[in-house]
């Protein structure tokens, strides 16, 4: 039986130090030595994936901004949903006066960025960025292409993310998720985690008899909606816990390969004697 190993990234495989560990490494490992196909599924960009020094090594299928990206284990692009120009710019009018953030990802990068290199900055440098950037420039690039839209706020600002939802209504053709408890990301209504994994296998002529995902996020939501069997992260909120079939334990704690070698003991018991 081929079994599909789905694997968000933050917060799940990475740890808070956004460093996959050596344990979870050779989980990786082990699992594609006994024959399971695992991918990367992630609301990243992919040039915030091949970052991380461990994934250069792994030759995995990457699943970027939350399945509107889809790569081959060669790095090749075999699928990609867009945000039309149009609903990006009606998106924009109904957000930029909520003083949120707002970051844009596109096939020339993010705008103002991406979130990964936003992370250490201070609250006081993310509000003169967002304040200050120009979001009609990136329009004007050849042959643009807008993947995502994501609005963040601050953690002590949660209930403007209501505000965001509100405004946005339901009146546009997008799929809505959060990855983290301060943002909403807007992707195109084709791409969600979930329909990655099964447009993947119909594009590479697969069957996957079982399907296992395992994150921690409302954007992993989607793939727990195709899978057999759900997993979710000792660090998820309370309400990804709840509709998961199983919970593992923490990103700090190596959750990620406590669930596949204890858990569902997918590895052998051999290979977990030293762990």
């Amino acid at each position: 039986m081929m079994k599909c190993i789905s694997i968000d990234l933050d917060g799940t495989l990475l740890n808070s130090k956004h460093e996959i560990s050596e344990e979870n490494l050779q989980t990786l490992h082990d699992l594609k030595k006994q024959g399971h196909y695992v991918i990367l599924n992630t609301g990243r960009a992919l040039a915030d994936v091949i970052k991380i020094q461990a994934v250069q090594q792994l030759e995995l299928p990457i699943f970027c901004i939350n399945g509107s990206m889809l790569y081959s284990k060669s790095g090749e692009l075999l699928y990609e949903a867009i945000v039309p120009i149009s609903t990006y710019k009606e998106i924009f009018s109904r957000l930029k006066d909520l003083d949120i953030g707002i970051l844009v990802y596109t096939n020339y990068g993010g705008f103002p960025s991406t979130l990964p290199p936003l992370q250490e900055k201070s609250k006081e440098e993310l509000t003169t960025l967002f304040q200050q950037y120009d979001y009609d420039q990136f329009l004007t690039k050849e042959d643009i292409k807008i993947y995502k839209i994501m609005a963040l706020v601050y953690d002590g600002q949660l209930e403007k993310l209501e505000d965001v939802k509100k405004a946005l209504g339901n009146t546009l053709d997008i799929f809505m998720a959060a990855s983290l408890p301060n943002n909403l990301e807007l992707t195109s209504s084709e791409a969600n985690k979930g329909k990655a994994i099964l447009r993947y296998q119909k594009l590479m002529n697969l069957h996957f008899e079982e399907i296992i995902a395992i994150g921690d996020g409302g954007n992993d939501l989607g793939q727990f909606e195709v899978a057999t069997t759900s997993i979710a992260m000792g660090n998820a909120p309370a309400y990804i816990q709840n509709i998961a079939d199983v919970v593992t334990k923490t990103n700090d704690e190596n959750g990620f390969s406590y669930a596949m070698r204890h858990q569902l003991k997918l590895i052998p018991t051999s290979e977990t004697a030293n762990i």
